[in-house]
């Protein structure tokens, strides 16, 4: 259990990228939520008091007060004393490969509880492997992938798991997104986490062999239906494009607890990514495999590096996104379920195909940065209030294992980022 704490929440990374939006973020809910007490933390105290102070003019908050602490990542005392001061720390920090795993370990020693917005499978797994007993042992919650990768996506599986009356086989997500007038971008951030996290996928077979123990999921008779890496998709009406990034293997996460935890049926999953045209798909398919082979060669990743917005087509670049930018964009993703009217019970198979379709969307704003530090904050506020509805006693946890039984989906819908079920 967290013990008393100076601050509810501290932000670590708050002079980052992404971390300004955070900030923001929980400038603006804090008096809503009973008068949340929180700090920022970073290496430079220039830098965070201007962080504050471009906050308070877009949010309309006085945060001249909002206490500041020294932290750096390469000095492990200054971590353990910012973790000994929270209750829940934000850990905005990427990659997550190179300077996740110190806060990590030094939130379970402080008894605080952790929340990322990594989309790092291999950070995630590894995470898993070495900290979910030790978290138990503290009852600390270490929530990873807490920001649009892959709340919108764990967390609609379960939710079409749980409103759909009747067995759940399978689930495809088909993920939109909408530029604003000025364009789009995203920062370099996470276009660096992309690089290492491709460059070192090979290590995610001995990291589930350790984690897993070679033991696997049921494989249901119906299997979820196969698609060409370029294909066009009747159900969206669009071309699609499989979707890289953490989904999926957060998801199987999600669904190896509920099968082997819960002892329920666990479910399918593919995400595809829809692109407006056979050219586009062509197109973004050849910066792919370019960039997959680059990915591989320490000369490859360092051109990537330097040159994001070539190899990307302009949408990454070392300086993000403007205002302008993230303002005006918005995503959707379209879940379809299939599976059967009827359940049985326990695992028992069904004999028949599938005789029932189910369709959710998910819609919000911009994913990168405005819909993340909505979905990061909402993650955090319900942690720290809704203790009692996360499987206890702790543990390093997938979205969709914390917040399956929480409000998380309502607050969210409130914040501009709404689940509906269409039919």
């Amino acid at each position: 259990m967290v013990v008393s704490r100076t601050y509810d929440i501290v932000i670590f990374g708050a002079t980052g990228f992404t971390g300004q939006y955070v900030v923001e973020e929980v400038a603006r809910i804090a008096d809503e939520e009973s008068g949340l007490t929180w700090a920022i933390a970073g290496r430079n105290r220039e830098k965070m008091n201007k962080v504050l102070v471009e906050a308070s003019k877009l949010t309309g908050k006085d945060l001249e007060k909002i206490p500041m602490i020294l932290a750096d990542v390469t000095e492990e005392q200054s971590i353990i004393d910012m973790c000994k001061q929270a209750k829940l720390i934000l850990n905005t920090v990427g990659p997550y490969r190179f300077y996740g795993e110190k806060i990590v370990k030094a939130c379970i020693d402080a008894q605080t509880h952790h929340i990322d917005i990594s989309g790092e499978p291999q950070f995630l797994e590894k995470m898993q492997l070495l900290y979910n007993t030790k978290a138990k042992e503290s009852s600390i919650y270490v929530v990873g992938a807490c920001g649009w990768d892959s709340i919108p996506a764990d967390m609609g599986v379960v939710y079409l798991q749980q409103n759909f009356d009747g067995d759940l086989n399978s689930v495809e997500n088909f993920v939109g997104g909408k530029s604003g007038p000025k364009g789009g971008g995203v920062h370099f951030g996470t276009w660096q986490s992309a690089i290492y996290g491709f460059a070192h996928a090979g290590e995610l077979k001995k990291l589930r062999s350790a984690l897993f123990h070679n033991s696997r999921l049921p494989k249901s008779q119906y299997k979820i239906p196969g698609r060409n890496p370029i294909s066009y998709s009747d159900e969206v009406s669009n071309w699609i494009l499989p979707f890289p990034g953490s989904d999926k293997s957060v998801i199987q996460r999600t669904q190896r607890h509920i099968y082997y935890e819960l002892e329920k049926k666990p479910v399918q999953f593919e995400a595809y990514y829809r692109v407006p045209s056979l050219f586009a798909s062509l197109v973004v398919a050849f910066c792919a495999i370019v960039f997959g082979i680059l990915a591989k060669f320490s000369f490859g990743r360092s051109l990537l590096e330097k040159y994001p917005r070539i190899f990307s087509l302009g949408m990454f670049s070392h300086e993000g996104p403007t205002r302008e930018q993230v303002q005006g964009a918005s995503f959707s993703m379209t879940f379809i379920g299939k599976g059967w009217d009827t359940k049985l019970p326990g695992m028992e198979d069904h004999k028949e195909p599938p005789n029932k379709t189910m369709v959710l969307k998910i819609t919000g704003p911009e994913p990168g940065y405005i819909a993340t530090s909505t979905l990061m904050v909402q993650a955090a506020v319900v942690v720290l209030k809704e203790t009692s509805k996360l499987p206890p006693p702790g543990g390093v946890l997938t979205p969709g294992i914390a917040f399956a039984q929480t409000s998380l989906v309502e607050r969210l819908s409130r914040r501009n980022i709404h689940f509906k079920i269409e039919k």
